[in-house]
């Protein structure tokens, strides 16, 4: 799924309101699985000067980025780290944790060659799913739709939770950033 979509499936599985910490830690966890990525590729692109292609055809899959992926993108650190949550009844550590869970549990069925190793250290495997959230070859246009309408569903869930204006203009952010590049895909490509 695209990082925005992870952010509203988050806060929706596990913001609450009036409660700002547990909020944050969920939006936090939402994104921490993608966050190396957005560091490492931002980096390399618009501080060492690598063009884009190069980072996504090359470094992407390179043992050291792939290393760090397979971390940040392990089922079985969350899980550990949600039973510790549990354990010290951590409201905040449960949404972290939990979101965090619920990105790679969203990533695991939709990344067809580009996946990750979910279940480091115990192995490094990565399911070839048969299909992908973005690749149109493998479904990627009929996810895109999907996924969308979920966003959208999810963050009527979220304007009713949080009635506040900067929430719902929050909210309203992460929806454009969702929906923005297939509206532009669409209107390029007249489809």
């Amino acid at each position: 799924m695209n990082t925005p979509a992870h952010l509203i499936f988050g806060l929706a599985a596990f913001s609450k309101r009036g409660k700002g910490a547990v909020t944050a830690a969920a939006l936090m966890g939402s994104l921490l699985p993608d966050l190396s990525l957005y560091l490492l590729a931002g980096s390399a692109i618009f501080v060492l000067g690598i063009e884009p292609e190069t980072v996504f055809r090359d470094l992407y899959y390179s043992p050291t980025w792939q290393t760090i992926f397979q971390i940040d993108n392990s089922f079985l650190i969350w899980g550990a780290l949600l039973a510790v949550a549990l354990w010290r009844r951590s409201a905040w550590g449960v949404a972290l944790t939990g979101a965090a869970l619920l990105h790679l549990a969203f990533d695991f069925p939709l990344h067809h060659d580009d996946g990750r190793a979910h279940f480091w250290p115990v192995s490094d495997w990565v399911f070839e799913s048969p299909v992908s959230y973005w690749d149109p070859n493998q479904y990627g246009g009929l996810v895109s739709v999907i996924e969308i309408a979920a966003c959208l569903a999810l963050s009527v869930v979220l304007w009713r939770r949080f009635p506040d204006l900067w929430p719902r203009i929050g909210i309203t952010a992460l929806m454009v950033a969702q929906a923005a590049p297939v509206v532009m895909w669409s209107l390029m490509l007249g489809a």
